[in-house]
C-alpha cells in the first residue's frame, strides 16, 4: 500500500511539519476510488485491503498487529488520528477533506477515520485447531449477521469459521464493523465450495450440527465438548440440502416467537458449547 500511496503524487500535498501527513484533495484519487468501489461492492480493495471505519476498528487493527496500510482522517480529526498512531512505524495518515470523506464513508454517521488493513492470511488448518469448535456461514447475507457471528465465534472460544461461497464477505466494511475487530484475529477461511466444506469437516472428524427452526434436538440434548460444527444458514432459505444432509439439526426452544435471527442463534449455540467445554474443565 505504501508503494501504491506514493504513486499517486499527482494529487498528494505533504505537510512539511509532519513527514507522514499527506493530504488527498480529489475525488478521482485512485486510492479514493478504489476505496469507494470497495465499500459499495461489500469487499476487500483491489490491493487486498479491507476497509475498516472508526477509531475502535482502528485500535482493534493495532492491537491484533495487522499490517495497515495507510489510514484516511478526515481534516478535523486528522490531528488526532496522527497523535493516536505516532509511535508506529511506516503508517501514513492521509488528510482528506471533511465532505470527500463523506463520499467515501460506508456509515451515516462517521468519525472521520479509515484504517485500510490487511487481512491475515489463513489456512483450513488454523480452523481445525485444538478441541475444534468451527462456524459454518451458509449464504448468510447480512453483513451485520455474519459480522456479529464472528464476534461471536471469537467471545466463545471458537476455533475459526468457514465462510460457504454464496455467504457475504467477511471484509464487507459493514460485517468488519459488526465484527468489532473480531474478523482480524478469528481464523477464517471464505469462498469455501460446500462439498469442499462437508469433505474437510469429515477429513476432521466433526460432528456436524445445523441450526433449525422448528425441528431437531435442543442445544443441551447434545455434547457440544466433542470436536464440532455449528452451521448457520442463510436468513431467508436456511440451511443448504447438502449441509443440512450432513448434519443433525438443532433447534433451540423458544416461547411465543417462530425464529431468531442467523446471530442472535449463532451467539446462543456458541455460548451453550462454550459453556458445556467449561464445566469439563
Amino acid at each position: 500500500m505504501i508503494s501504491l500511496i506514493h504513486a499517486l503524487t499527482h494529487d498528494l500535498r505533504t505537510d512539511l511539519t509532519s513527514p507522514r501527513a499527506l493530504h488527498l484533495t480529489s475525488a478521482r484519487n485512485p486510492l479514493l476510488r478504489e476505496v469507494r468501489k470497495a465499500v459499495v461492492r461489500g469487499t476487500l480493495t483491489d490491493s487486498g485491503y479491507c476497509v475498516a471505519e472508526g477509531f475502535h476498528l482502528l485500535e482493534e487493527a493495532v492491537r491484533s498487529e495487522c499490517q495497515i496500510g495507510a489510514v484516511l482522517a478526515s481534516e478535523p480529526v486528522r490531528e488526532t488520528v496522527q497523535r493516536r498512531v505516532s509511535g508506529l512505524r511506516s503508517i501514513d495518515v492521509l488528510g482528506v477533506p471533511d465532505e470527500l470523506f463523506r463520499e467515501v464513508s460506508a456509515t451515516e454517521t462517521s468519525q472521520g477515520v479509515i484504517a485500510l488493513v490487511r487481512p491475515r492470511s489463513w489456512e483450513l488448518a488454523h480452523v481445525f485447531r485444538a478441541q475444534s469448535l468451527v462456524t459454518v456461514l451458509d449464504g448468510v447475507q447480512d453483513p451485520g449477521n455474519a459480522g456479529a457471528i464472528v464476534r461471536a465465534a471469537e467471545a466463545f472460544g471458537a476455533s475459526g469459521a468457514l465462510f460457504v461461497k454464496g455467504t457475504v464477505s467477511a471484509y464487507n466494511p459493514k460485517a468488519v464493523r459488526a465484527s468489532a475487530g473480531s474478523v482480524f484475529r478469528l481464523p477464517l477461511v471464505a469462498q469455501v465450495d460446500t462439498q469442499l466444506a462437508i469433505a474437510a469437516l469429515r477429513q476432521h472428524r466433526l460432528d456436524l450440527y445445523a441450526a433449525a427452526a422448528d425441528d431437531g434436538r435442543t442445544p443441551s440434548d447434545i455434547d457440544l465438548r466433542r470436536r464440532c460444527a455449528l452451521i448457520i444458514g442463510s436468513e431467508g432459505h436456511g440451511i443448504s440440502p447438502a449441509l443440512r444432509q450432513a448434519a443433525t439439526a438443532v433447534r433451540i426452544p423458544m416461547v411465543q416467537v417462530e425464529s431468531l435471527n442467523a446471530a442472535m442463534a449463532a451467539g446462543i449455540l456458541l455460548y451453550e458449547a462454550s459453556r458445556q467445554r467449561r464445566q469439563a474443565s
